[in-house]
């Protein structure tokens, strides 16, 4: 049933000459590069909780996707079936293995901690509705361009789902206990690492093509699971480091303020584009994006809201 709906879709696709494909290469490409700017902006200008919330259930499904897929190793749609041709150039945006989406996990808790946040003040409930139909358009997109399956989507669905609720009750529990936060750091962090060591030791198939070629390179498959999980560790990282010594708060909402953070969004644009190469191609693939992430990570989480933290002192 997942494949006919796919061929479906193909050959909606098709029939309308890819009309849509453009648009949808765009919500795919913007839920992974660009939409986390807006919680990041929330977390510095406006409100630092609502945007560490968001910010936190996106990084409990940096850590569970990844594992997720490197233990099931779902193939791709077109590896399983010849006849789905991925549109436009989707298929070189797809990377690892399949199951779940991981651009579903990655718009759906930026976009649904956007959307519970926007949902307690009575004159912003209106985003709520413009940020979950974002994620459902960005399930709907790994679908409509041919590289995930409805269960894939799906499940990625549930995982935010999962992630906002664990957030939720994580952030009432520390409200109550904050002493308690250090320990969960702690365990994450060792979580973290095992996660490294799990997906580097564990077997891979290792299915051959006709000549005699694997069909899918395990080492490659592994990439976004270092990144992924390095984005946990540089968030672990940066959240210690913040809490302990600089303890920003977003309170001066002034033109000083709201252009630091502009041009910290711009730099976070920036290090992605032209660290990010240099980095892999100094440390290779794996590690190079494991480090990446975590210095890109501790620069939105720390770095920032220390210059911020400082500015608004030094105005006193």
């Amino acid at each position: 049933m997942d494949i006919r709906y796919l061929l479906w879709l193909q050959d909606f696709r098709n029939g309308i000459h890819d009309a849509w494909t453009p648009f949808m290469e765009f919500v795919s490409a913007f839920a992974v590069d660009y939409l986390i700017l807006i919680p990041v902006f929330v977390y510095w200008f406006w409100n630092k909780r609502k945007g560490l919330y968001a910010l936190v259930s996106y990084f409990f499904c940096m850590l569970v996707t990844p594992l997720t897929k490197l233990t099931v190793c779902a193939y791709r749609p077109w590896i399983r079936d010849s006849r789905i041709l991925p549109a436009g150039d989707s298929i070189t945006t797809a990377t690892g293995y399949s199951f779940p989406s991981g651009h579903t996990t990655t718009a759906g808790p930026l976009s649904g901690g956007m959307a519970v946040s926007a949902w307690e003040n009575r004159r912003t409930r209106w985003l709520s509705f413009i940020f979950v139909g974002f994620m459902l358009l960005t399930g709907f997109s790994r679908n409509y361009l041919g590289v995930h399956t409805p269960q894939d989507v799906f499940t990625a669905i549930a995982l935010t789902v999962l992630s906002l609720i664990v957030t939720a009750k994580l952030f009432q529990y520390l409200e109550r206990h904050p002493e308690k936060e250090d320990w969960f750091l702690l365990g994450g962090f060792l979580l973290c690492w095992a996660g490294i060591l799990y997906i580097s030791v564990k077997p891979y198939p290792t299915d051959l093509n006709a000549e005699g070629k694997v069909i899918v390179d395990p080492r490659k498959m592994m990439n976004d699971g270092y990144g992924d999980i390095g984005k946990v560790i540089g968030f672990i990282i940066a959240r210690f480091a913040e809490k302990k010594w600089i303890r920003f708060e977003p309170s001066k909402k002034n033109w000083k303020s709201a252009l630091i953070c502009v041009l910290g969004l711009a730099g976070m644009i920036l290090l992605k584009q032209q660290l990010r190469p240099v980095i892999t191609g100094w440390l290779g693939s794996h590690w190079g994006k494991l480090v990446f992430s975590v210095i890109h990570v501790v620069y939105y989480i720390a770095l920032v809201p220390l210059v911020l933290r400082l500015v608004n002192r030094n105005e006193g």
